[in-house]
């Protein structure tokens, strides 16, 4: 296991032995790998752990079309930024054995509601997303997550994670390449001007396994 990765599960380990349940956030640029990290962690620490991305909370495509904005889809403006505040909230201060979360379903490009079932058991629950440092309509965020970390991943390996993940779900080589430039790009300039709000710059992730806890 790389220095990094070590950096990254101690830092993990110690916010654990805290308190009852920590709320993580990972935040980044689309294609900084957050959805990977959350799920390599999810996964190591098993039913202690649940994943909730920001994702879920993409407005509908019907919406965005009443709007006007389905041709920026992920722009800060296209989610559901409040309730998003208000389910994490729910899940800071859980009372009920069962709060759900929605999921993003790239296949259908839609959200799915009541989706992911976060537990009272839940001790890690990881949110992961593009805006968790914004101000404005994104602001009560922060103060609902015992730590933040942004992943600083280079413009290239992100640009060539991007393409791939367009490409898988259905676009064209050309179609991809002009909704990078398009969209994720500006977004990712607007995201990486949060970098300096998060708790922690973590390393850049290689997805291999964690050590045993």
């Amino acid at each position: 296991m790389t220095d990094d990765r070590n950096a990254i599960h101690d830092r993990l380990a110690t916010l654990l032995g805290r308190t009852k349940r920590i709320v993580l956030g990972l935040v980044g640029a689309p294609g900084s790998g957050k959805s990977t990290l959350a799920a390599d962690l999810a996964g190591h620490y098993g039913e202690r752990a649940v994943v909730i991305p920001m994702d879920g909370f993409h407005l509908a495509e019907c919406e965005l079309r009443r709007l006007g904005r389905a041709g920026r889809k992920g722009a800060p403006d296209t989610f559901d930024a409040s309730g998003f505040i208000a389910l994490l909230a729910r899940v800071r201060h859980q009372k009920d054995d069962i709060v759900y979360a929605p999921v993003f379903r790239r296949e259908i490009e839609e959200p799915i509601a009541n989706a992911i079932p976060v537990l009272l058991h839940h001790e890690l629950v990881i949110v992961e997303g593009n805006y968790l440092l914004f101000d404005g309509p994104w602001q009560g965020v922060r103060p609902l997550l015992d730590e933040s970390w942004f992943l600083a991943t280079d413009e290239t390996r992100r640009d060539a994670w991007l393409m791939e993940r367009h490409m898988r779900f259905g676009r064209s080589r050309e179609a991809a390449r002009e909704w990078i430039d398009r969209t994720d790009a500006p977004n990712a300039a607007r995201i990486l001007a949060t970098r300096d709000r998060a708790d922690w710059i973590c390393p850049v992730y290689e997805a291999q396994p964690f050590p045993d806890c």
